[in-house]
């Protein structure tokens, strides 16, 4: 396995990885109805990690498909899946590209890119915590991360709600993602 030392971490050597489908989940949180949250996912996603020779100018291009969002209710996944949400339709895809590497302290880094909705693209920032790198029992490379950031579901387009009798509004602005990744070295 090619493990480097760096400032204090074993990472995995320069090069090509993919998220592994299989041990990843791309998560979100919304409030719902001001009181509790509704969590749920999106089932099909690919990416591209390029570990650079300088940790710190490596960078991340990940595709989601917006139609694989999944929160349990068949309903409601119909009415993400609508105009009044993503569109699928129209926008079949939810897009991320890294633009830089802000920092790091210990495992954990700061990385900044382009987040695309709705082809509503907002520079977005997420917490990354370096979770490891290992060889599994197939002799495959693999590293381990978790993310996650939050957005305002508005500034992508995704302005649809439905006042409270009570007070407030149905759906939440903020929306929590949240990633726990692997990734497998390719080639």
């Amino acid at each position: 396995m090619s493990i480097r030392e760096w400032e204090g971490l074993k990472i995995p050597a320069a090069g090509d990885f993919a998220l592994d489908v299989a041990h990843t989940r791309v998560g979100f949180v919304v409030k719902h109805m001001m009181v509790s949250k509704v969590r749920g996912h999106f089932g099909e996603f690919e990416g591209k990690i390029v570990i650079a020779e300088n940790p710190l100018e490596s960078s991340v291009e990940a595709v989601i498909k917006a139609a694989s969002i999944e929160t349990g209710a068949s309903d409601r996944d119909a009415h993400l899946q609508s105009n009044d949400f993503l569109g699928i339709d129209k926008y079949p895809d939810i897009t991320f590209r890294s633009t830089r590497v802000a920092g790091h302290k210990g495992d954990e880094f700061t990385l900044v890119g382009d987040l695309t909705i709705r082809d509503v693209t907002h520079e977005a920032t997420l917490k990354l915590e370096f979770g490891g790198a290992a060889t599994n029992p197939w002799g495959q490379e693999i590293f381990g991360f978790s993310a996650e950031t939050e957005i305002d579901r508005e500034a992508f387009g995704l302005t649809w709600n439905q006042a409270l009798e009570t007070g407030g509004v149905l759906v939440g602005k903020k929306v929590k993602i949240e990633i726990e990744g692997e990734a497998v070295r390719q080639g």
